[in-house]
């Protein structure tokens, strides 16, 4: 039998649940749309759009696993650099549909958190 953990709705800072690891896949999709990139690039690239957050090669290749078995990325080896054959990532037209949508619940999130964020300043007045 498991144990179960209490929650600690009291515990200060963001819920575990609220991880930047879930902002990943459309920060890949828009990196892929700006030109298509290995694995090492996208994970140097990733550092920009998650600024000190590290990024676990070992999730960033799950991912774009999955969201090649979804049609979503397209890959290929390339053995024109330097080095072993690399695999090389593209966006899909798919992928561009999905980087859309992404784009607009970002948007629509982006709006509710201002709006929380003007609340919150009001109430501290």
């Amino acid at each position: 039998m498991r144990a179960h953990r209490a929650r600690h709705p009291h515990r200060r800072g963001p819920a575990r649940g609220a991880r930047v690891e879930r902002f990943s896949e459309p920060a890949l999709l828009l990196l892929l749309r700006e030109q298509p990139a290995h694995g090492y690039e996208l994970i140097e690239s990733m550092g920009e759009l998650t600024p000190g957050h590290r990024v676990d090669m070992g999730n960033l290749y799950r991912t774009l696993r999955a969201l090649e078995a979804e049609g979503l990325v397209a890959s290929e080896w390339d053995a024109a650099a330097a080095g072993p054959a690399k695999r090389r990532y593209e966006l899909t037209a798919a992928g561009e549909h999905l980087l859309d949508d992404w784009a607009a619940a970002l948007g629509r999130t982006s709006d509710r958190i201002q709006e929380f964020l003007r609340r919150y300043e009001k109430g501290r007045r």
